[in-house]
């Protein structure tokens, strides 16, 4: 094998595939990753057995050929080279090592066979269709932070993607839940997603995609079969192994005859929660809302350290009502709300309590209450 490629574009690649290769693994060739150079491109895999990224750039390849060598190394020499560099990569083929040349840098790398090299093909695709990465992020974004972190209920350790319907509108819907909170968002069901299975995508290829959609504004192509799934970003692929479970019967848990609504100033009541809850023990958290007509008094009392009172003005006609939640939790929430006004839809101490975004019907949250 032998190249010429330009820095910025070999580290650009090589950011999104290294974030997948674990710095500590027992398997050696899972530290490398795979370079295969044909026609006028550079293409680049990497692994964990879980997930898989490629992505191919332009190159000038006078020698086509693959081999892997270790990806975080690579990455980090490419990073520290100047910017606008030219690089030659060229194979050793008796020391079995990758030459890497710019300027009076040079570079020599232990190279592993790619034969060695695991493939995480999908399989058969059986539903595709494409979304906007704005549309994507947005249901990961709004949902993430309610996936469970209790490795014992694994079904909860990523996002649910499947088809629903709302008031007789078919819709494409993303929910999340560790148990005490629970994220619902959906779109309009895009074409071809039409029968597709429910999958639940793990916690760190949201993550990985996450990063992927940061800085795009393409079209994202979506592959679903049955134990995996892939996204197409531009010229990066994203393949994972979905997780092996079946997802809660999440409606249940939603509240629909919570009768009790209280609008409140999204802008306030997130600083008055912060604020009160500095109070707050890290083992609680918790933090009381007290309901009355027109208002809203937020209570934090520790034992240790104090308390804490604040009072702002909201939109209630109901009866009284005493509530506690989690700090964290609410503050979660509502770093959700895009619009002015949350609004609480709730019923007694002990029942789950729904927040809508004032401006934003696709959106939901259920919010388990805490004793306080």
């Amino acid at each position: 094998m032998r190249l010429e490629i330009e820095r910025g574009e070999l580290l650009k690649a090589l950011s999104h595939v290294t974030s997948v290769v674990e710095r500590r693994t027992t398997i050696p060739i899972l530290s490398n990753v795979m370079l295969k150079a044909s026609g006028d491109a550079l293409m680049f895999k990497a692994t964990d057995l879980e997930r898989e990224v490629s992505e191919s750039v332009g190159a000038k390849v006078s020698t086509p050929g693959t081999l892997t060598v270790p990806a975080h190394v690579l990455h980090d020499i490419v990073r520290k080279l100047p910017e606008g560099a030219e690089i030659e990569m060229k194979r050793e083929g008796d020391k079995e090592r990758l030459m890497i040349t710019s300027g009076h840098s040079r570079f020599s790398l232990q190279m592993l066979s790619a034969d060695d090299f695991p493939d995480l093909a999908v399989g058969e695709i059986g539903h595709e269709f494409t979304i906007e990465a704005g549309d994507l992020k947005r249901l990961i974004d709004k949902t993430r932070f309610a996936i469970s972190t209790e490795e014992t209920r694994y079904y909860l350790n990523g996002i649910y993607l499947h088809p629903a319907e709302t008031a007789g509108a078919k819709t494409l819907r993303a929910v999340a839940t560790d148990g005490h909170r629970l994220a619902q968002v959906e779109l309009p069901l895009p074409k071809g997603a039409e029968g597709m299975p429910g999958v639940i995508v793990p916690r760190k290829t949201v993550h990985e995609l996450t990063r992927l959609l940061e800085d795009t504004n393409a079209m994202v192509k979506v592959g679903v079969s049955q134990t995996k799934v892939r996204f197409e970003i531009g010229s990066v692929v994203l393949t994972s192994k979905l997780i092996d479970g079946t997802f809660p019967d999440y409606g249940r848990v939603i509240p629909h005859n919570n009768d009790k609504e209280m609008k409140v100033p999204n802008a306030s009541f997130k600083s008055a929660v912060d604020r009160v809850s500095t109070i707050a023990s890290e083992r609680g958290r918790a933090v009381k809302l007290n309901v009355a007509k027109d208002k809203l008094i937020l209570t934090v009392n520790n034992p240790e350290g104090g308390s804490a009172t604040e009072e702002i003005p909201v939109g209630y006609s109901a009866g009284p009502l005493e509530i506690g939640f989690n700090a964290r939790y609410l503050l979660d929430i509502a770093d959700q709300l895009e619009s002015e006004d949350a609004r609480f839809l709730l019923a007694d101490p002990g029942s789950p309590t729904m927040v809508r975004d004032g401006g934003d019907g696709s959106a939901l949250y259920v919010l388990m209450p805490m004793r306080v």
